[in-house]
């Protein structure tokens, strides 16, 4: 049986920029071949960028991507590289104008094949079906006189269909272009998926996948290759670009593990999917710096450190905003994180602005403390319209879910939310993480200590904490995993056990907050169910569990 190398170019692609991405794949083109690959096989829509939305039903948008696909062949034959098989996911068109997520084959100069995806996700953030035609044939295309089977993504998570068809063809290897997004846990389904697709197939599945950030979905890499017996011979790292190099054995060969990375572990994987949202997000919009306020809270703190692993501390502009109500701790830790992470600091106290507004308002209780954190949003939306900045915000999903941030704060404002999809918990956890990665690389932890441990505090009052509003953050995470990701109702949630006023609060607290999310930044997912294309309720809904 003839040899065959194949090659997984595992690459982070832009939506929209079709040139860049063409670019992109001619530049993986020339590395597979120069490691003697018979075929390179790219992610799901490469030429376009993944998710394409609504992009897909324009007509001009249709054309470049076709051409895109027809200059990418000519550049490979015009290079000498038209003897290597290119297998690519990009946008195809129907007869009757519909849009297709399709791979094709490129060799020798021009398109050989197309496989258009035949099953379309539709649930959680996915919306395919409403875009897309679904294809109906199944595609194996010839490599080194070895017949090589074509999936996308959802085709083997549906049993039947695809792998069905393809289960008699004799593969030798199953190749599947992936988008899937990231999410906790989510790694070893992958694996433990297409291990059973390979033993049905009775051949080695490789998957591909996309890495980088996209909007509020961030895509994770950590592509790899199973043998024919489900076991894994190569992978790759998540969250940067990689090329696995694999030479596939004869039929009935073992399959000997070759170049397996490291597994992360869940903190690290979480903490990258943030930093990578937040990077792509600010680069890929063309900004170049942010900025935030910098409260000398947990929050702020992480926040601020995924900032700096992001674009550098030196883009991270973190502003004090100090009132009367301030502590002198919480300013020193301000200070203190941005000395560690190298952030423009500066100091804009907020008191002579409060004072003006009140002797025009005269308020009192809550809107006298709302005023104070709404004023310290106009502070930073000026910076950043002066400056050219992108203000980030740095609010968690505990206070996300139960409402408590103050609507157009420094909290909630802004073009990005880096731990919208983090619980306060995890965001401690995070921080501990951060600080015992820099450890053990010998450098300074970015975080103070005391920004940790001490009780969070919005400080709008003489002695505030957040336990005055709110259960423990231990209890009350629990009981928003249970009700938010879950969808228990009221009387499940008792059956747990939790407190009866603890549920009716909580309950109560989520379901009258859901205007303010619609409102809110759009930030990374990082868990099964995020708010916003997870989680998408009425605005007036009087219902109740």
């Amino acid at each position: 049986m003839s040899d065959l190398r194949i090659a997984l170019a595992q690459i982070n692609t832009c939506v929209g920029d079709i040139a860049g991405n063409a670019a992109l794949i001619l530049d993986r083109c020339r590395a597979a071949h120069a490691l003697g690959a018979h075929v390179v096989v790219f992610p799901e829509m490469t030429t376009t960028g993944y998710p394409i939305e609504d992009l897909a039903l324009r007509s001009s948008f249709q054309r470049a991507a076709a051409a895109a696909v027809d200059e990418i062949a000519a550049g490979l034959a015009a290079e000498g590289l038209g003897a290597l098989t290119v297998v690519l996911g990009t946008l195809g068109v129907s007869r009757t104008g519909r849009p297709f997520n399709q791979a094709v084959v490129i060799s020798g100069g021009e398109v050989v094949a197309r496989y258009n995806k035949h099953h379309l996700p539709n649930y959680g953030v996915f919306d395919e079906r409403r875009i897309f035609a679904a294809g109906e044939d199944p595609c194996v295309v010839s490599v080194a006189s070895s017949p090589v089977g074509i999936a996308i993504c959802e085709d083997i998570w549906q049993d039947g269909g695809t792998v069905a068809q393809l289960a008699d063809k004799g593969l030798r290897v199953l190749l599947v272009l992936n988008g899937s997004p990231f999410e906790e846990g989510k790694g070893h389904t992958r694996v433990e998926l297409a291990a059973r697709r390979a033993r049905e197939v009775g051949a080695p599945v490789a998957y591909v996948n996309l890495w980088g950030g996209q909007d509020d979905l961030v895509f994770d890499g950590h592509s790899f290759i199973v043998s024919a017996a489900g076991e894994v011979v190569a992978s790759a790292p998540g969250f940067t670009d990689a090329m696995i190099v694999w030479d596939v054995p004869a039929t009935g060969d073992d399959a000997p593990p070759s170049g397996i990375a490291p597994r992360e572990s869940d903190d690290e994987q979480a903490y990258w999917a943030c930093v990578t949202g937040l990077r792509d997000y600010v680069l890929k919009n063309r900004f170049r710096s942010v900025i935030l306020g910098l409260s000398g809270g947990i929050d702020s703190a992480l926040t601020a450190a995924i900032a700096a692993d992001a674009i550098g501390g030196s883009n991270v502009v973190g502003v004090s905003m100090p009132s009367e109500f301030s502590s002198d701790h919480s300013k020193d830790d301000a200070a203190d994180l941005a000395t560690r992470i190298g952030a423009d600091y500066r100091v804009e106290p907020i008191g002579r602005l409060v004072d003006a507004f009140q002797d025009q308002l005269a308020l009192t209780g809550v809107a006298e403390e709302n005023l104070q954190a709404r004023l310290r949003g106009v502070i930073l939306m000026g910076i950043s319209n002066r400056e050219g900045h992108l203000v980030i915000a740095p609010g968690n999903k505990s206070e996300l879910a139960t409402g408590y941030a103050t609507i157009y704060d420094a909290g909630s404002i802004g073009g990005f939310a880096p731990l919208k999809d983090l619980d306060k918990t995890r965001v401690w956890q995070l921080a501990r993480w951060r600080n015992a990665y820099a450890v053990s690389r010998g450098e300074v932890e970015p975080i103070p200590v005391s920004s940790i441990e001490k009780p969070p505090s919005a400080e709008l009052r003489p002695g505030q904490v957040d336990q005055d509003s709110l259960p423990p953050y231990e209890l009350l995470d629990e009981v928003l995993d249970a009700y938010v990701e879950h969808a228990e109702g009221r009387a499940e949630l008792l059956a747990r056990g939790f407190d009866p006023a603890v549920v009716d609060r909580v309950v109560g607290l989520v379901d009258r907050a859901e205007w303010k999310r619609r409102q809110y930044p759009p930030g990374p997912k990082v868990t099964a169910l995020a708010f916003g294309r997870d989680r998408r309720l009425p605005i007036t809904n009087r219902w109740v569990e």
